[in-house]
């Protein structure tokens, strides 16, 4: 392969190929990848500002019987640690979130064996209708599944039942690697790469925006992280004219704190900050047809984040009020609103409040600062 060829049909937006894609992967220097990045990014996404959001990830549940490798946060049914959140919990955080600027919540949380439809159809509507202006981004493919399981629903079905109960978005959650081979060994009671796919397609039909993510720095190889990729540019390319599709894309890499995959099998996250910023790169070039890429200052930190913005990433996530399941596995950098500004502008970029569906915000004038203290 000719990389001067590669560097051309990639800034001309082609679709490269899973052996291109790695081929550049081993060949190419950074900074031309990095160059190439950046010069996608500024014809994407022409206003050349860095978009935030402010948000919180309150969890559903931590019930869980997905029992997967990487994951700290779950607690077998039964557990004296259990948990199942109520309306009293939502109403103070949402409070809580509104006084620091937030405007949409990230719900989530565990594969609870007794929560079907119609605990989350409860639990959206009620949020909506003491909160009607708080966004709901909520779930994920693999509790999508693991819910149609329950009720023996299809897809379709239960996308339109939360859908009409007020979800707002559907997250890229739990697509680590979209390769079972990966997902047999650190996500086994999680759907397939197939099914979680299949229900991205389907929300794209209903018009329900998403995101994208992946996981690495753990069992995958480097063709493996090349067909995710691939997989879910050709999910994007299969979505309504008229729909947005995975709007963003967030990749970030294993936390190996005291998890299951780290304690048995004895797997480390041993990526580099260049490794980071070349993915980072690469998911520029491979995914053309996604509009945004979020650096993931949380797992990776500010500075390598900070160069990220230099090698085709645009976005800077969420300050995150509030986040308990990647946290547990030692991801320990925080933002509030003023320093993740701050963190934009030092890399030389114009700081730009967002919402989920990437259109702007003011900031609002009340809003207070959080003071980080865990």
């Amino acid at each position: 392969m000719d990389l001067a060829e590669l560097y051309k049909r990639a800034l001309d937006f082609e679709f490269l190929s899973v052996e291109e894609g790695m081929y550049l992967y081993h060949n190419a220097a950074l900074t031309d990848l990095m160059f190439i990045a950046d010069e996608l990014r500024k014809k994407q996404v022409p206003h050349g500002k860095v978009t935030w959001q402010i948000d919180r990830n309150v969890n559903t549940t931590n019930v869980c019987v997905a029992n997967c490798k990487f994951c700290n946060f779950f607690r077998i049914p039964g557990h004296k640690d259990a948990y199942i959140t109520g309306m009293d919990t939502y109403r103070k955080k949402i409070v809580e979130m509104m006084k620091f600027g937030g405007d949409q919540l990230l719900l989530q949380g565990g594969h609870h064996p007794e929560l079907g439809l119609q605990f989350y159809v409860d639990t959206f509507s009620a949020i909506k209708n003491e909160f009607p202006n708080i966004k709901l981004n909520a779930l994920g493919p693999p509790e999508v599944a693991h819910i149609c399981k329950l009720e023996g629903m299809s897809h379709r079905d239960v996308l339109i039942a939360l859908k009409g109960a007020g979800l707002d978005t559907l997250p890229g959650a739990g697509a680590e690697i979209l390769v079972d081979r990966v997902r047999r060994l650190i996500s086994k009671g999680k759907c397939g790469s197939d099914e979680w796919l299949d229900i991205m397609r389907e929300a794209h039909q209903l018009n329900i925006t998403t995101s994208a993510t992946m996981m690495f720095g753990h069992v995958e190889t480097i063709e493996e992280r090349f067909i995710h990729l691939v997989k879910l540019r050709e999910v994007q390319a299969a979505k309504p004219e008229n729909a947005k599709g995975f709007l963003a894309f967030i990749t970030w890499t294993f936390q190996d704190v005291d998890t299951l995959l780290t304690r048995i099998r004895g797997v480390h996250n041993l990526t580099t900050a260049d490794e980071y910023i070349r993915m980072i790169a690469l998911s520029r070039i491979m995914l053309p047809n996604i509009k945004n890429i979020q650096a993931s200052w949380l797992t990776v930190g500010k500075q390598t984040a900070q160069v990220c913005l230099h090698a085709g990433a645009n976005d800077f996530g969420s300050i995150m009020i509030e986040e308990n399941v990647v946290s547990a596995a030692g991801a320990p950098h925080r933002f509030t609103y003023k320093t993740i500004q701050s963190a934009i502008r030092e890399a030389g970029f114009e700081p730009q409040l967002r919402n989920q569906q990437y259109e702007w915000r003011e900031i609002p004038e009340a809003i207070q600062e959080q003071v980080i203290d865990y």
